[in-house]
């Protein structure tokens, strides 16, 4: 009886009840008012018309009389206590009978004065007096205008005022309601996109009113099960990144023993061994690279971003790069091209960084074809409305299906399923650059070029731009 679908069902209940009260009060107030303050208010109106008529005759005769009558703008005619004509005007219809001699003309009881429908008028008849005592009987005439029933006045009629009140508590009721089920929603969206971007840390706190409103329902469920998703997923990803670290340390010792050993051997092998030597010596050194990606890739998984930065300003960090890029080029036998289009400066880790752009550079001269061009482009770019400093490295290797161009930099990823070491490295390069970039709140993304090749755009917030 806690359940989310049982406390809106009671609030929309009660907001629905209230409004049909609230309703029907003003109906009935507004539209069913009492016949005795109708009555007495067609009473008084006519009796103060037959009096002022009665004192209108007696001082100007018939003239006076009808110009009393255009003065209220109604059909009028007298008569003396008898019925006898004073003043008739033509085409006004005659009752039958005339006056009322059971009542005093000077009597204000509730009773409803007589009214006769003639034809398509209607007349209704009041006892007067004058000021000097005598009676008359005064008519007033009105044309009868038969009620046409229409959908839309019927609508109109009884729609205000309870259908603007109607309108306001549903509006009120709906707004709490929306309230108090999307901020528990929105936090905990938030809370999965922070937990998409890495902070496994992120939780949900459910807080204010709406942690009394969703006690126990299913929202408060659902929130506990986010909670505990998070934390789980966070102790697992922490013990694979320790596990990680640790065989990583562990296997250095054996390698290092190893390599002294093969020096050992390699000084008593012969001629046949030295070869296999040779074999053993380069898969060691392979391997020791990985090891030590591998470390470096643990140790930067665990660092957050640093609060305070240095500057760095990314034309002296490429220029100082470029040397050892085109030593590596020749061996593949292209060429690499430095274009700045602005002196950019940002904060944050040179080591990092330089690391960071140091595997994209090598990972696109890896995929460079013979005899073409690695092109490095540095200028400044508007991302989201925000200035940016672009970083873009495009090379004319055979390129990325569209479909992993995100996924190569998961570590270990490789796009050809051989891993052939003569098509890359062990798929960590990337991995270790992309997690330096968002270290530094940019971004890496990988583009395929129209004419062939990929292109790296590392992006940064800019600290300084000036045009060259």
């Amino acid at each position: 009886m806690r359940g989310l679908f049982f406390k809106v069902f009671i609030i929309f209940w009660i907001a629905q009840s209230l409004t049909f009260v609230i309703s029907t009060a003003l109906i009935v107030r507004h539209h069913f008012e009492s016949p005795d303050i109708l009555f007495d208010t067609l009473n008084t109106s006519l009796r103060a018309d037959a009096r002022n008529a009665a004192s209108a005759y007696e001082q100007g005769g018939c003239a006076a009389f009808a110009k009393f009558g255009q003065s209220i703008g109604q059909t009028v005619a007298l008569t003396d206590a008898a019925g006898g004509n004073l003043c008739w005007p033509e085409g006004m219809a005659r009752p039958e009978h005339i006056g009322n001699r059971d009542q005093e003309p000077g009597d204000h009881r509730r009773e409803r004065l007589p009214g006769f429908q003639i034809g398509n008028q209607y007349v209704w008849t009041v006892p007067a007096s004058s000021a000097s005592g005598t009676r008359y009987v005064f008519l007033l005439s009105r044309p009868h205008v038969p009620w046409q029933p229409s959908l839309f006045n019927d609508l109109q009629h009884f729609a205000s005022p309870q259908l603007p009140v109607a309108i306001v508590i549903g509006g009120l009721t709906t707004f709490v309601l929306v309230l108090l089920i999307t901020r528990p929603v929105v936090q905990l969206r938030r809370a999965a996109r922070a937990l998409s971007m890495g902070k496994l840390h992120e939780r949900v706190k459910l807080g204010g009113p709406e942690s009394v409103f969703f006690a126990g329902d299913e929202i408060a469920a659902l929130i506990r099960d986010f909670n505990h998703m998070a934390e789980r997923l966070e102790q697992l990803v922490s013990a694979q990144k320790l596990l990680l670290r640790d065989v990583s340390h562990e296997l250095r010792s054996p390698l290092a023993r190893l390599s002294v050993a093969l020096e050992l051997a390699r000084e008593d092998a012969g001629t046949v061994m030295t070869a296999h030597l040779g074999r053993i010596e380069r898969e060691t050194e392979r391997l020791n690279q990985l090891i030590g990606q591998l470390l470096t890739l643990s140790s930067m998984e665990a660092i957050e971003r640093q609060k305070h930065f240095a500057p760095i300003h990314l034309n002296r960090l490429i220029e100082k790069m470029i040397p050892d890029a085109e030593y590596e080029a020749q061996q593949r036998n292209c060429t690499v091209m430095f274009k700045a289009e602005a002196s950019c400066s940002i904060e944050g880790n040179e080591p990092l960084l330089y690391r960071a752009v140091e595997n994209v550079v090598r990972n696109a001269i890896r995929y460079a074809t013979a005899d073409t061009q690695v092109e490095i482009a540095l200028r400044p770019v508007t991302v989201r409305g925000v200035p940016m400093a672009e970083i873009a490295v495009s090379d004319r290797g055979p390129g990325i299906p569209s479909d992993q161009l995100e996924a190569i930099f998961r570590p270990f990823y490789r796009v050809d399923d051989a891993r052939s070491p003569d098509t890359g490295g062990f798929g960590v390069g990337l991995a270790i650059a992309e997690r330096a970039v968002r270290l530094h709140g940019g971004e890496l993304i990988a583009e395929n070029r129209e004419d062939g090749g990929v292109t790296m755009l590392m992006r940064f917030a800019v600290a300084r731009q000036l045009k060259s």
